[in-house]
């Protein structure tokens, strides 16, 4: 079993910044970052491979978010830069516990934090 806990969220005008942080309670393959908005399907923004430090971005943040990790601490940020309304969400960390493909979509993931909620407003 891992354990994942989230810090991080709140509330910050549009072109502010906010950043994540998940810590887990084991060593995991890869972790990811994903966010859900009132009445929408749960999107996969960010993710990281442990072991290599690789990371993915979807198309909405690209550019302006960053994943990065405290291996020593087992721990995942995500840094939000010049935030907007849209990004307005219930902010998710995942991982996958041994191996496998890890994408944004959230079938590989067995592992959830309890979420953050991050506003946004113009």
């Amino acid at each position: 079993q891992v354990q994942l806990m989230e810090s991080g969220g709140g509330s910050v005008q549009a072109g502010g910044s906010l950043r994540l942080s998940c810590a887990a309670s084991a060593y995991t393959y890869c972790m990811a970052w994903f966010r859900q908005a009132p009445g929408k399907e749960r999107e996969g923004v960010a993710r990281i491979y442990t072991n290599s430090g690789s990371t993915y971005y979807s198309n909405s943040v690209k550019g302006r978010f960053t994943i990065s990790q405290d291996n020593a601490k087992k721990t995942v940020l995500l840094q939000m830069n010049n935030l907007q309304p849209e990004d307005t969400a219930v902010y998710y960390c995942a991982a996958v516990r041994s191996s496998g493909y890890c994408s944004l979509d959230t079938s590989p993931y067995q592992y959830w934090g309890q979420g953050t909620q991050v506003t946004v407003s113009s």
